[in-house]
């Protein structure tokens, strides 16, 4: 018999753990070790991949998503790549469920958000390649800073300018990424104020992270703030930053930036 869609079948993190090592595909996790660059001396070095694809975690994740913050911390303390991308993924459907429009002001709610919240700033490390923080940062925390919380605006913003000012690099593009959350909302402030913060960062996948989130600031608020910022920086952006901030810009106006 199938199982139905949204069933949890898996009770505790060690039955998730044996499912999807069963599901390992050594040819995969080769080329996957190769795409997220885990050689010496790369940003991935190290980390272990047993070769599942994000759909086939995603159905995984359908399965356990009710699991208890202890067992959560299990999935976000395996070695396994795709283990822990499914724990942050339990992550974000737990605050989701706590962020339907009927709950968005119930205290309950926004007890369980901001619980999830700390849980996933405690493991911000787990999330230590660039689609585990993508995949994440701005369904819990970017969700967060716009919801209403026990923590006021103040305090909300103290704890992403601590993201921004870690030596960590996932860390800092979690500061980064986690603005896309406030911009579905028409907020680019939170852009902003970390693309500047991040503007002279010296990593190539932080330059490719600013320039995303200000191209989705150009597309989900406006082009002009967008041009705006463009007018104050362009001169000492990071050439991949500004190609990606201009992406969606017709080709005469790329062409005008990328001479400027």
């Amino acid at each position: 018999m199938g199982v139905a869609h949204g069933e949890n079948i898996f009770l505790n993190a060690e039955q998730v753990i044996a499912h999807m090592e069963s599901l390992a595909d050594e040819q995969q996790a080769q080329h996957l070790m190769r795409f997220f660059k885990t050689d010496k001396g790369d940003y991935g070095e190290g980390d272990r991949f047993l070769g599942i694809r994000v759909p086939v975690t995603r159905r995984v994740v359908s399965q356990c998503k009710t699991l208890p913050l202890v067992e959560v911390d299990k999935l976000l303390a395996s070695p396994w790549h795709e283990v822990r991308l499914c724990g942050l993924l339990v992550l974000v459907a737990q605050m989701e469920a706590n962020s339907a429009k009927r709950l968005i002001a119930s205290s309950q709610a926004i007890a369980l958000r901001d619980n999830i919240v700390e849980f996933y700033l405690a493991h911000a490390r787990s999330a230590n390649n660039w689609d585990l923080v993508d995949l994440s940062v701005y369904k819990i925390l970017g969700e967060w800073l716009v919801m209403p919380s026990n923590y006021n605006d103040k305090a909300k913003l103290a704890v992403i300018d601590r993201l921004a000012a870690s030596v960590n690099l996932w860390e800092q593009r979690m500061s980064m990424v986690c603005t896309l959350g406030p911009l579905k909302h028409g907020d680019p402030s939170f852009t902003l104020r970390y693309a500047e913060r991040h503007l002279h960062h010296p990593h190539d996948l932080m330059h490719k992270a600013v320039g995303w989130m200000l191209r989705e600031m150009g597309k989900r608020v406006n082009l002009d703030v967008l041009r705006e910022f463009l007018v104050a920086h362009v001169h000492e952006m990071p050439r991949t930053a500004l190609r990606y901030a201009i992406e969606l810009m017709d080709a005469d106006e790329r062409k005008l930036w990328m001479q400027k």
